[in-house]
């Protein structure tokens, strides 16, 4: 019992010296955080961020949020750099440079490379007076007072704070740019939240499945419509126009009140002004008329004409919740 509420103390110790330190970087915000930001908006080439160790797998985190936020960036490893990677640097580019000390053999030796070039240089640096905060540009502060390591060894609020202020720079930018949730989407398309802001209706409807029957249609042709349709239920078309959907919970609630079905008709059991939806309407839209009014199936009308039916399962299964 005793080491599992050591383990729980450890922990929370860790998170709470995480988050001390992510704190005080709102202290250290000045101009040169202006600076930067306003440098990678303006920047008529790509954002290359670059690093060594723990601070390397920082920067391809950055440069993966970047770009998915309309920052067109890449990852340049320092030690790589130096040993051809270098030529992947453009001219009109801005250099992101993460180091914790500032002070590594592979940063001294990149640097100068870098400058050379005439490349802005941004430092993300725990070292203020280090090699890398003197010769960049502009300097984003990221000292900590210790890492959570219990033997102050291991990158835990170092790097946490280089993360926090990559994504700092990153919402910035996307407030620069009016980034918006569609925006978002379009560099997410397959997953849950690019369905969500960009799967249509249309995107859904299977054209080959679409159940419809007159309002003086037999039940049995009712029943069969439904069943070779097989998405539980049928639209009732009078003038091509739907004036009623008929579902499998009808049939049941029918031939559970009456002995026979010889003489009824879709008009006799069919419910009228279904609940619809146009084909150009989002389908998290769709997903929302479903949920509020509790049924599984929509019919689906522009202009009046009837498209086909888009059913509660179709959305689940592509992961839109």
């Amino acid at each position: 019992m005793n080491n599992k509420k050591n383990i729980l103390e450890i922990a929370q110790n860790s998170i709470l010296s995480q988050s001390k330190s992510i704190a005080k970087l709102a202290d250290f915000l000045d101009n040169n955080f202006i600076n930067a930001t306003e440098s990678i908006y303006n920047c008529k080439g790509r954002l290359v961020v670059t690093g060594i160790g723990k601070s390397a797998i920082i920067a391809q985190k950055i440069v993966a949020t970047m770009n998915s936020t309309g920052t067109p960036s890449l990852f340049l490893h320092a030690s790589e750099a130096i040993h051809g990677d270098l030529g992947m640097v453009q001219a009109d580019d801005i250099i992101i440079c993460i180091s914790k000390s500032g002070n590594s053999p592979e940063i001294k030796v990149l640097v100068p490379l870098l400058k050379r070039f005439g490349n802005t240089l941004i430092a993300i640096t725990g070292n203020m007076t280090s090699f890398l905060a003197k010769e960049s540009h502009y300097v984003l502060n990221t000292t900590v007072d210790s890492e959570a390591c219990p033997n102050n060894l291991a990158p835990t609020n170092s790097t946490t704070a280089q993360l926090v202020i990559g994504d700092a720079l990153a919402i910035c930018l996307m407030e620069l740019r009016n980034f918006s949730a569609e925006d978002f989407a379009k560099y997410h398309p397959g997953g849950a939240l690019g369905k969500k802001l960009l799967l249509r209706v249309i995107d859904m409807l299977d054209t080959t499945r679409k159940p419809f029957v007159n309002p003086d249609s037999s039940i049995k042709n009712v029943i069969v419509e439904i069943s070779e349709k097989r998405l539980g239920v049928t639209a009732v078309l009078e003038n091509e126009k739907v004036v009623g959907i008929i579902t499998d919970g009808d049939i049941r609630r029918m031939l559970n009140k009456t002995e026979t079905i010889t003489g009824l008709t879709a008009k006799d059991i069919m419910t009228v002004n279904p609940k619809t939806i146009k084909s150009t309407d989002m389908v998290v839209d769709a997903l929302n008329v479903l949920e509020d009014f509790s049924i599984t199936q929509l019919v689906v009308v522009d202009n009046g004409e009837y498209k086909g039916v888009i059913h509660l399962h179709d959305i689940l299964k592509e992961g839109i919740v």
